[in-house]
């Protein structure tokens, strides 16, 4: 394959997938990358699947890396897998930021005015829709705030199922993140989401895919118990974080080899395994779970 075909393989709309997931009762994972290693390893655990992906960046990423080459890298990504992959930016925090991803070929945007006033958060993520609403890019907004393991940890700031019909019907996104309590980041104790909230947003937005951050540290049965309730797009993060620079330790620990490819190859297969794991258990059939 040339690279005028790679460059021609199509990144998935995003709220394509999200809507092929409500259809199936599933989940689309999205699992974040940071370098061609992480992606390396997802796109291992991926092939052969079949199982639609979110691949998302965040700003810190695209500063990282650059837009040409994650545009290069997702483009043969979707070239090599079967499964339709969208290419997502995770937590944008401006319009800006949105603008340039959705300009750069971006399939799919998150929008994140959380922190705003309602009003604030509604104009900014309305302004982000119409333009990419021009490009043929899906739009995740958030309402309520899904903060780190730092933050002080209250309900007040879930989502409320009125305020999320609102902010849909204004803002005009395609797809609500929504703040049951999961955060960023590692748990420290219990982890407990509200599935009645869930629920109850669920019932107000019915036709708006609901998206869960913070899934790293989650259990599989919180997390097939979120899908049952609405789910369709699962982010993960640290976990696959963790898992590469514990692989990259334990590989420099271990040799004195100085040759990269053999350095980075345990911590590839150590994110892969994890990412293997949030693929089954978001794609798992959601049906047969039992309402509590």
């Amino acid at each position: 394959m040339n690279s005028s075909e790679i460059l021609g393989s199509r990144l998935a709309s995003g709220r394509t997938l999200l809507d092929m997931a409500r259809l199936l009762k599933r989940a689309v994972p999205a699992l974040n990358f940071y370098n061609a290693e992480t992606l390396r390893a997802h796109l291992d655990a991926a092939r052969g699947t079949q199982i639609p992906l979110f691949l998302q960046t965040t700003e810190a990423t695209i500063d990282y890396l650059g837009f040409p080459m994650i545009m290069g890298m997702a483009h043969a990504a979707a070239a090599e897998l079967e499964s339709p992959i969208a290419l997502h930016l995770d937590h944008g925090a401006s319009f800006e930021i949105a603008a340039r991803a959705i300009d750069a070929g971006y399939s799919s945007v998150m929008i994140d005015g959380s922190s705003l006033s309602f009003a604030e958060n509604i104009a900014l993520t309305r302004r982000v829709a119409e333009r990419a609403r021009l490009a043929g890019v899906s739009v995740e907004g958030e309402i309520g705030h899904v903060g780190s393991v730092l933050d002080a940890h209250s309900a007040d700031s879930f989502t409320k199922p009125a305020d999320a019909r609102r902010f849909v019907e204004e803002s005009g996104v395609d797809s609500l993140a929504v703040a049951i309590g999961t955060q960023h980041g590692f748990y420290r104790g219990e982890v407990a989401l509200d599935f009645v909230r869930l629920q109850a947003i669920a019932d107000e937005i019915p036709h708006v895919p609901l998206v869960l951050h913070g899934g790293s540290g989650v259990s599989d049965e919180l997390l097939e118990r979120a899908i049952f309730h609405g789910i369709s797009k699962i982010n993960f993060g640290t976990e696959l974080k963790d898992a590469f620079t514990r692989g990259v330790r334990a590989s420099l620990l271990e040799s004195t080899d100085i040759d990269l490819r053999r350095t980075f190859a345990p911590a590839i297969r150590a994110v892969s395994r994890v990412s293997a794991a949030k693929l089954r258990v978001c794609w798992a059939d959601s049906t047969v779970q039992v309402a509590p």
